[in-house]
């Protein structure tokens, strides 16, 4: 991803455009020569910079700098180098090539996350857990079920990012203003020439489809749909993290931690889940950049105005390095995380009880009882605990109560069977099943053959 934003790939493509432009006017008829067109195609990776440098630094033109560099070293090409176009044919098509490929990449390494999610959704599709509402203990469901909650979301993150990199297309070939006037001048009229210029031009570019119409830039709300699929990405990779921060929080789970790894300088028994901390810091920064591209959009000028520049060559960059950093984090943590069933089970303990107390009632109506006198029986015990846990310290002991009372010796016999964790989760080991056989296997599908592979952090 950092090479997809380098000097080296932009300069490199700028110099294939101008060999595909070159290429397409000879095969339309304008007096370019093959000579000419070969000259240029085996000069893309020759580029002197400190050439281009200096040219910039006195004309102040970035492209004309790269123009006069590139004739430097195709001399006989020279004079039909960037014939017809204009400074964004070479810097808005590169652009739209950039994002292009950086989705490409960003969608491998999305569905390697998506693959190792579900490998451990479907290890713990049924490893009982406490379900949370308003982070309050609420009903059971299950490690793996929540897991399908996290690849849910990564899974529609795949849909949009991949829509929005089908979506793109190229600008083309059409001039200062967006008319394709000049181009209309090198071919004397003939509105059918350039029509096919553009098509060709965009051929050999690798895009199916061109922008009909546009000024000298292409729409900059194209800019914002592409940092907005980043940032619903960043949003999901802050949610899954900070779950699994919270979960730290509780030691039912963890992310990996090496063996040598220090967790605080003064604190030494600590396991801090730094790289779900550094996900969530990369996420939030992601998810503020599609401001950038809204404010670009909004003040755009007629046909174009120029800052829009120096903050695309930042925030562009930025949107997908970033996301590439989530995605990598997310990769990381899936790979090694670690589920503490021990540390679960206690907590469902000192909960389930409460949660338990509908069945209790209903074996108890069947065993002959009053739904009321049941209900009363069960409040008074259970407000007991409540105040046995949050007073005084203790352990949830309604079961023993339970369990001690005349009145539940009915059901006595049934009290272990009405408490196991397993008939608390309903559906959940199904509904992760059917999710990843509906919803995540075709996806993974299309990227068979490219799911093996780990990430090692540089910390």
């Amino acid at each position: 991803m950092s090479f997809n934003f380098s000097d080296t790939k932009k300069f490199t493509t700028w110099r294939r455009l101008w060999s595909y432009l070159a290429r397409a006017e000879k095969e339309l008829g304008l007096p370019v020569t093959e000579e000419q067109v070969k000259e240029l195609e085996a000069n893309i990776e020759n580029i002197d910079y400190e050439r281009a440098a200096r040219e910039e630094r006195e004309t102040r033109h970035d492209v004309m700098a790269h123009i006069q560099t590139f004739a430097a070293v195709c001399p006989k090409a020279a004079p039909i180098i960037h014939l017809g176009a204009t400074s964004c044919y070479v810097g808005d098509n590169t652009d739209l090539i950039t994002l292009r490929d950086g989705f490409d990449i960003l969608l491998v390494k999305l569905a390697k996350c998506i693959h190792r999610f579900a490998q451990f959704s479907r290890e713990h599709k049924s490893l009982p857990t406490l379900g949370f509402t308003h982070l309050q203990p609420a009903q059971l469901t299950t490690v793996g079920k929540r897991a399908s909650l996290w690849l849910q979301e990564l899974v529609m993150d795949e849909r949009a990012i991949k829509r929005a990199r089908d979506d793109l297309r190229f600008r083309g070939i059409k001039g200062t203003t967006g008319t394709q006037a000049s181009f209309l001048a090198l071919f004397e009229g003939d509105h059918e020439k350039v029509k096919k210029l553009d098509v060709r031009v965009t051929e050999l570019a690798g895009f199916s489809k061109v922008y009909p119409v546009c000024g000298q830039t292409y729409s900059r709300k194209v800019d914002v749909e592409c940092l907005n699929v980043l940032a619903s990405l960043g949003a999901t990779a802050h949610k899954i993290c900070t779950d699994l921060r919270l979960l730290a929080s509780r030691k039912e789970m963890e992310e990996p931690f090496e063996a040598s790894q220090v967790g605080s300088s003064a604190m030494p028994y600590k396991r801090n889940p730094m790289r779900s901390e550094r996900c969530c810091a990369l996420a939030r920064f992601l998810m503020s950049l599609p401001a950038n591209a809204l404010n670009t959009a909004a003040t755009q000028w007629m046909e174009r105005t120029l800052d829009d520049s120096a903050n695309r060559r930042m925030s562009l960059g930025e949107s997908f390095l970033a996301a590439d950093g989530c995605v990598r984090l997310l990769q990381n943590i899936s790979e090694g995380l670690v589920v503490y069933p021990k540390v679960i089970q206690r907590y469902i303990a000192q909960e389930l009880p409460f949660m338990a107390s509908e069945n209790i009632i209903m074996a108890m109506v069947k065993a002959g009882g009053s739904r009321q006198v049941c209900h009363e029986q069960i409040r008074v015990l259970s407000q007991a605990a409540g105040n046995r846990v949050k007073q005084e310290g203790g352990e949830n002991d309604l079961v023993e109560q339970i369990k001690a009372s005349t009145y539940f010796s009915p059901i006595h016999s049934q009290i272990d069977d009405l408490l196991d964790p397993a008939t608390f989760i309903g559906r959940a080991p199904q509904q992760v099943e059917e999710f990843l056989k509906s919803e995540v296997e075709p996806v993974l599908q299309e990227y068979e053959g490219e799911l093996e592979g780990t990430v090692t952090l540089v910390i």
